[in-house]
């Protein structure tokens, strides 16, 4: 079966649609990047030196960062075709059961990589809005007091339409963003044409002299060039949506192009009016037109942002089946598009964020240093992973990819260098966000394994209940019972727990396990596989990837064409299910304060009956109380 992206007609459609997704937050870059470099916490002069310089910078950056080391590096690190850290990590685990130490090392910079790209969530709609309603200063400075009433009023609906999904507004992404990149391109062409001899700045000597001249501060724009990239690990993450095909035609045909003509043009404005620093990008458009850029601006941040919101939704649901993240209600608001979720929990906090962001820092510019530390960090995570999946998955050489790797972590280190002295000033922002969610992440994968490892203990040998079954001595009655168990072997505490109150059994009875596969899809036969164990029992094991949201019902019917002897009527079926309640103990092998988290996220847990999509009125919960 060919894919869409063999015709051309196809691959130029997906390029189109990949445009408003994967390049929106990329592509609202210019909107602040060299704004930041002459006007910001570490403003430079705008003298030629200064500006060539800068702009050999971005030129480099944009070429080792995204080119380089994303488009021709790490997108080849796919897992079954899906990108992004989580998947990178659920490939690594899969691969690598062995080495604790080196299990470790993997895990946590997985995770805190993801944790990472909530911090980036939160921070994306903030500056990207933000940043555009500030053309309107540009346009009429009398209205500078309405720039963040008008970025809540925007942020607000954005967020409160999501749980109607963007199904078919999402259509016009892809056009509206190539219209964004044509403007952007067409006003820094004009300028660039008014003083050609910006184009210099490709020379990559520019960039050398400019440190050379300022040393230290010309270190530290590398906090505002880092700015030029932001949203770049959307490439990696939205590859099973797009395929690198599209996502690098995309590249290389419009988005590039587009923000070098707009860099450059940014520099010529520059060059010939240094007092446009307050705001280039904008001062780069003509008087007609700024009213209606500020609209396009907005219209194109809007989607940047809603790439993030729907990539914290997929990053949550990831997180969820891969077992860092407890159980939340998973919308899908597509009957068609797998993809298209929403998660009110995520969702709102995503909105509480952006809003207090814009209240507390009231600038774009001063969440600048936020930003940079949030795009920094989930970089170089990557980069780690990489170093991973080359040599234990594709077996490289340990010589080249240590070459390889260190030039990645070199440039990731110096960027991080760059903006790590604004920790004061917003950078301590993401790192606090994304060190709350990586120990919530942990804790629940720690306190779920030990709990594990509690049902474990208390799980008796499947053929000594099946041989005291066969003497009789219990009462059957008719129906189904589906007994829902995190283990695939052995009689379940649940099932133990119904047999010793209840004194009853079904005339079927189905211990299910659901299993969380490290893929993002299990496909086909894959899917179930069922036993008859005899005496009225059977086994199913049912597999799910990370991008899917397990369901019961439809998981029952797929058991009953494996085997017909199982029944399944809605009216005649008990779900029983556990209900667990922790008790904190002093057992060592996790911090006291941690299992009191941990008790405190599985009361919030959301219940099964929900998140498997099991009928309410059919279920049957048994409470147990379990040490930790």
């Amino acid at each position: 079966m060919k894919s869409k992206q063999d015709s051309p007609r196809g691959l130029a459609l997906i390029t189109l649609t990949a445009l408003g997704v994967v390049y929106g937050d990329i592509g609202t870059s210019p909107l602040y990047a060299l704004k930041e470099a002459f006007g910001g916490a570490h403003a430079l002069p705008a003298t030629e030196a200064n500006v060539l310089g800068v702009l050999s910078l971005v030129v480099w950056s944009l070429v080792l960062v995204v080119v380089i080391k994303y488009l021709t590096f790490v997108l080849r690190a796919d897992n079954k075709g899906e990108g992004g850290i989580l998947a990178l990590l659920a490939l690594l685990m899969e691969r690598n059961r062995n080495g604790a130490r080196r299990r470790a090392v993997i895990v946590t910079a997985g995770l805190f990589g993801a944790a990472l790209l909530y911090g980036e969530g939160i921070i994306t709609p903030a500056i990207s809005v933000l940043s555009a309603v500030e053309g309107l200063e540009v346009a009429a400075p009398g209205l500078h007091s309405l720039v963040v009433p008008l970025t809540i009023g925007i942020l607000v609906p954005l967020f409160l339409v999501q749980k109607h999904g963007t199904a078919r507004i999402g259509r016009l992404f892809g056009p509206v963003m190539f219209v964004w990149f044509a403007s952007i391109a067409a006003t820094g062409l004009a300028e660039i044409l008014e003083r050609p001899a910006v184009l210099a700045a490709v020379d990559p000597r520019h960039a050398l002299r400019f440190f050379a001249a300022n040393r230290w501060i010309g270190f530290l724009a590398l906090g505002a060039v880092v700015l030029v990239f932001t949203g770049v690990e959307a490439l990696y993450a939205d590859l099973g949506h797009f395929g690198r095909r599209s996502i690098r035609l995309g590249w290389y045909a419009v988005v590039f192009p587009a923000l070098l003509l707009n860099y450059f043009g940014q520099g010529a404005l520059l060059l010939n009016a240094p007092g446009a620093v307050r705001n280039p990008f904008f001062e780069l458009v003509p008087a007609w037109g700024r009213y209606p850029m500020v609209a396009l601006a907005t219209l194109a941040t809007i989607i940047a942002s809603q790439a993030l919101i729907s990539a914290a939704f997929s990053l949550t649901r990831q997180a969820v089946q891969l077992g860092y993240f407890p159980r939340v209600n998973i919308v899908h608001t597509s009957a068609s598009a797998m993809g298209q979720i929403y998660i009110p929990e995520i969702n709102a906090a995503l909105m509480i964020g952006c809003i207090a962001l814009v209240v507390g820092f009231q600038e774009a510019t001063n969440l600048a240093a936020a930003y940079g530390m949030a795009v920094v960090g989930t970089m170089t995570m990557t980069t780690i992973l990489f170093f991973f999946v080359a040599r234990r998955v594709w077996k490289w050489p340990l010589l080249p990819v240590v070459l390889l790797v260190g030039l990645f972590l070199i440039v990731d280190l110096a960027y991080m260098g760059a903006n790590s002295v604004k920790l004061l000033n917003g950078g301590w922002l993401p790192l606090a966000v994304a060190g709350i969610v990586y120990a919530l992440m942990r804790t629940w994968s720690t306190g779920r394994a030990r709990l594990e490892a509690s049902v474990r203990e208390r799980t008796l040998p499947m053929d000594l209940l099946l041989a005291d079954i066969s003497r009789g001595r219990l009462t059957r009655v008719p129906g189904t019972a589906v007994i829902m168990t995190r283990e695939s072997e052995g009689a379940p505490p649940v099932l133990l727990h119904h047999l010793k109150h209840n004194k009853v059994l079904h005339e079927r009875v189905l211990l299910l396990s659901i299993v969380s596969r490290n893929i993002p899809q299990v496909q086909g036969q894959a899917r179930v596989t069922v036993e008859d164990l005899g005496h009225g029992f059977y086994r199913a094991i049912a597999g799910y990837g990370f991008m899917e949201t397990p369901d019961i019902p439809d998981l029952l019917s797929q058991c009953v064409a494996l085997e017909p002897t199982l029944e399944f009527r809605p009216l005649d079926t008990t779900f029983i299910l556990a209900r667990d309640t922790i008790l904190v103990t002093n057992r060592s092998g996790m911090a006291r304060w941690r299992k009191h988290l941990f008790a405190f996220m599985a009361r919030n847990n959301l219940r099964a009956t929900a998140f498997f999509n099991i009928p309410p009125n059919r279920v049957l919960e048994l409470g147990a109380q379990v040490e930790l």
